[in-house]
């Protein structure tokens, strides 16, 4: 199997996103930031890369009413 090359930026977001699930927190982008210091706005592009790569995939809140905006979800890394 291919090895992922990431930048340190994705890798601390995707590590991130990892820990939070780890820890069974939910990896909102508010969550993923503070995970990360870095700011939400920050997030957007590596993000959008790791999506793009998938090796994170975005899911809408599962409860109709009680939208706290997306949460990221990892995938295993090959």
């Amino acid at each position: 199997m291919q090895q992922v090359q990431l930048s340190a930026v994705e890798e601390r977001v995707y590590q991130a996103v990892a820990a939070l699930e780890v820890r069974g927190h939910v990896p909102y982008p508010d969550l993923i930031a503070q995970e990360t210091g870095m700011t939400e706005e920050e997030l957007r592009e590596p993000l959008h890369l790791l999506t793009e790569r998938g090796l994170l995939h975005r899911e809408d809140s599962p409860m109709s009413g009680l939208d706290f905006g997306p949460r990221w979800c990892a995938r295993q890394m090959t």
